[in-house]
């Protein structure tokens, strides 16, 4: 049983499992914007605690920082292209502009230095500085310190026929995959419409397209050497460049509008040969955008996104259900929290119980046995059991994801399943006066449940969870079976349970020891018991209860000695005179059981 903070209850934990101080600790709902689901098994968190100075990249600042930059790299997606066709010369305004969000993009490359990254093949957070610095530098470094160069230094040094001012800020475009990083978030954010965001993501595409393209046709009209020879002149006349920049922007993003829809050359169109040119090139782009957006890329969005849209059709029909149903609030966040859990597992390659499954038995259990064997072995429950027992046992365990504020067992629910936490925690409930009062809590390597199925008797606690837990689930029928096979470890797990509840101080377990200690000399306990324990306890009823059911009399323990060495041995007249009366040797040196 796990830690009752305030009664004092035993807790066994497990060495060095900490709990992941990252994840999202929201207690309304879980967001799959935020978090990290820990892999299977206690090995996987081996050391989950970041070094110090060491950023979590799902750290609620980190991510206002980046919040912050994507504004920064909305306004270089506007400035850049038109610094490069409408402008010669720096304006002081947007030059002090550009170099201020430099300087905030050279702040981020620092202290890209010091954020953990995570590792796609394990799925853990990298913390070694020597590895963030390898992976950083091999990536992205070069691209980023080359888009932070002030404009004015890179027209200086840059070879003659590139000193063109805005050429070297079309580096900066580089800033864009930030945008992109952000909207898919948002898709998978159950907080904003998913309708919305995808329009929202198709208009920004369109209108940054349509932006660039007036930029640079306008830039080919004015660096012509006759203005009246151009698009733009022909419209606006030769002395278009002494007209403001707002009239000569607006004609240039009409033109790109129109050619884009394909609706265009009424009034303005191509008229030298560079424009033509041009016009070629963008037609041939807008065609192939056309086709592939209508083409591949529809089945490839359809597909990519068929599961995010069944998630959003999920958890509106749960919604509806909720509202329709009027559930409380508190069951109506547990509902959608482990449907967003569900996705979130299902998705990104981590349908790590399916792959489990799709395996052979052998391999299967291989792989529980590596995962989870090293837990499971530490547990209060398992202590002095066979090996053959444990692998038994962790072949059989299913690991399964909780997210924040659901629960795991309910009060007085028929005992079903037990679980062992493998990460994470757990707050341990009573109803009391009509409310709820927490009365312990419990963390990585603890018990959830095991008291309600050994004894069985109704689930003595609520068992809720605090932030994302892994947790180790065996079923109680699935487990007497493996133990009804191993007589021997059945008495040890059912001594470790009596002994667990001798020293919990606590007058509810005193109670459920007294129950328990009731039914076993009664013998209506299920877990397999031989003659050894019965003596050992100096409990006659329930020797005599086993040596009815035609157990051998001569059976010994691991020691070497029977039942009526060790009721001699114990003084246990009542349990001597009951072994001779069926018949035990007591020459014998018995028969290990």
């Amino acid at each position: 049983m796990a830690t009752l903070r305030n009664r004092g209850v035993f807790r066994v934990s497990v060495c060095g499992q900490e709990e992941l101080e990252h994840l999202s600790r929201d207690s309304s709902h879980y967001s799959l914007s935020t978090g990290i689901l820990p892999s299977l098994g206690a090995r996987s968190n081996r050391r989950v605690k970041l070094r110090r100075f060491i950023i979590s990249p799902y750290d609620r600042r980190y991510r206002v920082w980046e919040t912050f930059l994507v504004l920064l790299v909305i306004y270089t997606a506007w400035v850049s292209p038109f610094e490069f066709g409408f402008l010669r010369n720096p304006e002081r305004s947007l030059a002090i502009a550009d170099n201020v969000v430099n300087g905030f993009f050279a702040v981020d490359i620092f202290l890209t230095f010091f954020v953990a990254y995570l590792d796609k093949t394990t799925y853990l957070l990298v913390d070694n500085p020597k590895k963030i610095a390898w992976k950083y530098g091999s990536s992205w470094l070069a691209l980023d310190i080359i888009s932070t160069i002030p404009s004015e230094l890179a027209q200086k040094i840059s070879p003659k026929p590139l000193r063109s001012y805005g050429l070297f800020n079309m580096l900066r475009l580089w800033r864009l995959r930030r945008v992109s990083a952000l909207f898919s978030r948002l898709e998978k954010d159950r907080n904003y419409n998913y309708f919305w965001i995808r329009c929202a993501k198709l208009i920004c595409v369109t209108l940054f397209a349509v932006h660039c393209a007036a930029c640079f046709y306008y830039l080919i009209a004015a660096r012509y050497r006759d203005p009246a020879k151009t698009w733009i002149g022909a419209a606006l006349g030769e002395n278009f460049l002494e007209q403001s920049v707002w009239n000569r922007y607006v004609t240039s993003i009409y033109w790109s509008i129109t050619t884009l829809t394909t609706v265009g050359y009424g009034d303005l169109h191509p008229v030298n040969i560079r424009e033509m040119i041009f016009d070629i090139f963008y037609m041939f782009f807008n065609l192939g955008l056309t086709a592939y957006l209508i083409g591949n890329m529809t089945n490839l969005v359809v597909h990519g996104t068929s599961r995010t849209r069944r998630f959003r059709d999920t958890i509106q029909a749960a919604s509806s259900f909720a509202q329709r149903n009027q559930l409380p609030p508190r069951l109506q966040d547990q509902m959608l929290a482990h449907l967003c859990l569900k996705f979130r597992t299902d998705s990104e390659g981590l349908q790590q119980q399916e792959t489990l499954d799709s395996l052979p038995k052998a391999i299967r259990s291989s792989i529980s046995h590596y995962l989870f064997y090293s837990l499971v072995d530490k547990v209060y429950l398992f202590h002095g059991v066979s090996n053959d027992l444990l692998f038994q046992l962790v072949s059989e365990m299913k690991a399964e994801y909780f997210p924040p504020k659901e629960d795991v067992i309910l009060q007085n629910e028929a005992p079903t399943d037990f679980y062992i936490l493998v990460s994470g925690a757990v707050d341990l409930l009573v109803l009391k006066n009509g409310g709820e009062q927490v009365v312990g809590e419990a963390k990585s390597g603890d018990l959830c449940g095991e008291i309600g199925v050994l004894c069985y008797r109704p689930q003595l606690f609520t068992v809720r969870t605090k932030r994302l837990c892994q947790l180790l689930r065996l079923n109680r029928t699935t487990f007497l079976n493996i133990v009804q096979a191993n007589v021997g470890d059945g008495t040890i797990i059912m001594n470790n349970v009596l002994q667990h509840l001798k020293d919990l101080d606590d007058p509810i377990m005193q109670g459920v020891l007294l129950e328990t200690e009731n039914m076993l000399t009664r013998g209506r306990m299920d877990l397999p018991l031989n003659l050894c324990f019965a003596t050992l306890r100096g409990d006659d009823s329930l020797l005599h209860q086993l040596l009815k059911r035609g157990l051998d009399c001569n059976e010994s323990d691991n020691n070497g000695r029977t039942a009526l060495h060790i009721a001699a041995s114990k003084g246990s007249v009542n349990c001597v005179v009951l072994l001779q009366d069926y018949g035990a040797d007591p020459n014998c040196k018995g028969i290990l059981s």
